[in-house]
């Protein structure tokens, strides 16, 4: 393959996100890991002690400047994007509960989707210009089944920002299929992840009673698809949602 892929993942701090950077360092890739906690640091040192080639870099991607300047870093300091994994996203709980229609104001509803979809657009609209000069990518956004389908649990905020993400995905993948850049989402359901325990025990034990599966599923299962969408042998996959969530949602 010559050079390695340069490969951008966001939330990458932690659960979905960190399991996704490091398989993509185990596939020889040079992984940026960007998160707004600076854990995000332990974690690029982690995985460069074992010999991965990995760095962080601190970003709050819910202000447009920082992520602005997570494009501007990977411009200056690499010039490509091979791989973008748009994972970061939040969902607030309200006691472990979701917050109900009349419940969330404005400035909330704003709050999820500058996160869940408006970092995701704007680093696509400044780094797929990088993929496109080179022939060749790949962009991942991890949506949520709750983009799919109704999901009790889920806020309308959340649920809306998941849906306009798969939207979004399938716009570009349509667009820019004929550079060699493909867009895929992800759409987990219920992982053990720092997001998803936000949520109360009950509601938890409720959700595996209706998984078939019969368990929560894991960051590193879902790292799993996203590095073969990641892959060379992805390349004639684009614009669709792959569910990872042990059988609940089969549409």
């Amino acid at each position: 393959m010559g050079e390695k892929r340069i490969a951008v993942v966001t939330g990458a701090a932690s659960g979905i996100g960190l399991a996704i950077a490091e398989w993509l360092a185990r596939a020889q890739m040079r992984v940026l890991l960007v998160d707004r906690s600076s854990a995000v640091h332990e974690r690029a040192r982690e995985l460069a002690n074992k010999g991965f080639q990995a760095v962080a870099h601190l970003a709050d991607l819910s202000r447009e400047d920082e992520i602005l300047g997570v494009a501007k870093h990977v411009k200056a300091s690499t010039g490509r994007c091979d791989v973008l994994v748009n994972n970061a996203g939040v969902h607030p709980k309200n006691k472990g509960d979701r917050f109900s229609l009349p419940e969330i104001g404005f400035a909330d509803w704003e709050a999820v989707l500058r996160v869940n979809l408006s970092a995701p657009f704007l680093l696509c609209r400044e780094l797929v210009p990088l993929m496109q000069a080179n022939g060749w990518g790949r962009i991942i956004n991890i949506a949520s089944r709750a983009g799919r389908t109704y999901i009790a649990p889920a806020g309308v905020h959340y649920s809306a920002s998941k849906a306009g993400l798969i939207g979004m995905t399938r716009q570009i993948a349509g667009d820019y299929a004929r550079f060699g850049i493909t867009a895929n989402c992800i759409a987990p359901g219920r992982i053990e992840t720092p997001l998803s325990s936000q949520s109360s025990p009950g509601i938890i034990e409720k959700a595996i009673q209706g998984i078939p599966a019969g368990r929560l599923g894991t960051p590193e299962e879902v790292a799993a698809v996203a590095g073969f969408l990641a892959s060379e042998g992805a390349a004639y996959v684009t614009g669709i949602v792959v569910d990872v969530n042990g059988g609940v949602f089969m549409a």
